[in-house]
């Protein structure tokens, strides 16, 4: 899901709305350019039960791949 240009709660609201359709144990791959992004995904991923598999920085974009709980 690509979140290029949104700013802060929009990248979480838009992972929050995609993980919501998909099945438990399914990933899903994030790409932000919020630097907020970096504290909040963590933080969503942590209070809503989902797993963070992958975090890191390409450039200026942050790719998050989540594994829904």
């Amino acid at each position: 899901m690509d979140a290029s240009g949104m700013l802060c709660p929009l990248p979480v609201l838009r992972a929050r709305r995609k993980l919501d359709g998909l099945n438990t144990g399914d990933t899903l791959i994030v790409k932000a350019t919020d630097p907020a992004s970096v504290h909040d995904m963590p933080a969503f991923c942590s209070m809503a039960g989902h797993k963070l598999i992958i975090a890191r920085e390409e450039a200026d974009l942050f790719i998050f791949e989540i594994q829904k709980g």
